[in-house]
């Protein structure tokens, strides 16, 4: 259960995750299309996965600009370092941590984020965490789950997880992701201290080609932390099997409702 393990949920499946977060790298396109760099900018990527978006990061950058890129999971950091070093060489540093307690003072002109903090448990110490990390002046522009987000599927994981052949396994085992509403995500980033705050829902609804992208998707990015708690692999797949097979007779079919919280900050100078 989350909190009872300091190291519990941590790590990815890495390269699943870099071949299936295609969504995510599309959201955060239009979150980076939003920015207006100088170039010389020391950034935070905040979450940055396996580096796909950080390397869209650097490319808005001069030479002079560098990101430190910031994750958990050390299989991700791994994936990144993999990725990024050999085009970006030392513009780009990858450090673990928890982006609830940085190690970074005043450190950063701006951070940026997609698609990691509706997983972060204590969203009062996120949003103190980024605060204490940027230089007065300094800016957040982040997206992430937000408002009605995969209800749908949230609803058909609950009652998977109260029948008879699941509930022993994940019976009380709560959602581990924190949907704020615009109103919500806006009080926590002033009580922190931010300023010039604006948050907005938008919906972002998710197709997939087929019943197996759409499975992989699932198990990969969304019910890992569920799955963990399953023994079998042969009722980890029954699992992901019963919600693709929900999920097929949608109106569009495989669809995942999906909905993005934007949310714009800055640090009083």
């Amino acid at each position: 259960m989350p909190g009872q393990d300091a190291t519990w949920g941590r790590e990815w499946n890495a390269a699943a995750y870099h071949r299936v977060s295609q969504p995510q790298v599309g959201w955060g396109k239009k979150v980076l299309c939003g920015l207006k760099l100088r170039g010389d900018e020391v950034l935070m990527d905040g979450g940055c996965g396996t580096g796909r978006l950080t390397a869209e990061l650097l490319q808005g950058l001069r030479g002079a600009g560098r990101v430190v890129g910031v994750d958990l999971c050390e299989n991700m950091l791994a994936t990144a370092r993999e990725h990024l070093r050999r085009q970006f060489g030392c513009r780009v540093q990858l450090v673990a941590a928890d982006l609830q307690h940085l190690p970074f003072e005043q450190a950063f002109d701006g951070i940026f984020s997609t698609a990691a903090f509706h997983w972060v448990p204590d969203q009062k110490q996120l949003f103190s965490s980024l605060l204490d990390a940027l230089r007065p002046g300094g800016w957040l522009r982040a997206q992430c789950g937000g408002g009605p987000n995969l209800a749908r599927l949230q609803r058909r994981i609950d009652h998977l997880t109260s029948t008879r052949k699941f509930a022993p396994y994940l019976g009380g085992f709560p959602n581990p992701w924190i949907y704020h509403d615009a109103a919500t995500a806006a009080e926590l980033l002033e009580a922190a201290g931010f300023r010039g705050v604006q948050t907005n829902l938008e919906p972002a609804l998710t197709v997939f080609e087929n019943a197996r992208s759409y499975s992989e998707f699932v198990r990969t990015a969304i019910v890992r932390l569920h799955l963990e708690q399953i023994p079998q692999e042969t009722l980890r797949a029954e699992f992901v099997d019963e919600l693709t097979r929900q999920a097929s007779t949608d109106h569009p079919p495989l669809a995942l409702d999906y909905w993005r919280l934007n949310l714009r900050a800055e640090r009083p100078g």
